[in-house]
């Protein structure tokens, strides 16, 4: 393995020294989740892939107005590869960033980020209060209720589906499939 390559390890110590919320961390995992599961349904790196959607918010709590661009300066002084550097920035493109998405791996992660926290925010109104049971329909009858997780910009879902050539429902339903393999580690394995 090319030594400059980050483990999983490294990412997760260096997500972990830049940001204590639990909230934050979830989401991070949420994300590695979601593009592991991409990765391997598009036969790409598994490992590269979930490495980048660890630390894409990295700067995110510590720094939230210089989001992406921390993030950048970051894993540069870490000595991080330059795709890994460039694919977390692009994830804030046209809001905090300009680092526009080019890749499938970046264009992916730029379409998955907000939502996979209207897919938490779905499973959390859930009686079971989990991400084993929500379903493609569920999630998109929320997103018609702008009041329901506010926060969620979903017009770049819509944009990152669109650069992806998917359909809004098959990005849904492949960001639920994805948070589902990690449903323990972000805390949305429900009531047992």
């Amino acid at each position: 393995m090319n030594p400059e390559v980050p483990t999983r390890e490294e990412a997760y110590k260096l997500l972990t020294e830049y940001n204590k919320s639990e909230s934050l961390i979830k989401h991070a995992l949420a994300v590695e989740g979601v593009m592991r599961y991409f990765a391997q349904k598009r036969g790409e790196d598994k490992e590269k892939w979930g490495i980048i959607g660890l630390i894409h918010d990295l700067d995110y709590e510590q720094f939230p107005e210089e989001h992406c661009h921390k993030t950048g300066e970051i894993l540069k002084e870490n000595s991080w590869p330059e795709e890994y550097i460039r694919a977390a920035v692009s994830h804030g493109w046209g809001i905090c960033s300009d680092v526009e998405p080019q890749t499938e791996l970046e264009k992916v992660l730029y379409a998955i980020d907000e939502l996979t926290g209207l897919v938490v925010t779905t499973a959390l109104v859930r009686p079971s209060k989990s991400v084993l049971d929500v379903k493609t329909k569920s999630v998109k009858k929320k997103w018609k209720d702008k009041r329901f997780a506010a926060g969620v910009n979903r017009s770049i879902i819509e944009k990152g589906a669109g650069m992806l050539e998917m359909e809004l429902s098959d990005l849904i339903t492949d960001t639920i499939m994805g948070m589902q393999e990690v449903a323990e580690e972000i805390g949305l394995k429900g009531r047992s």
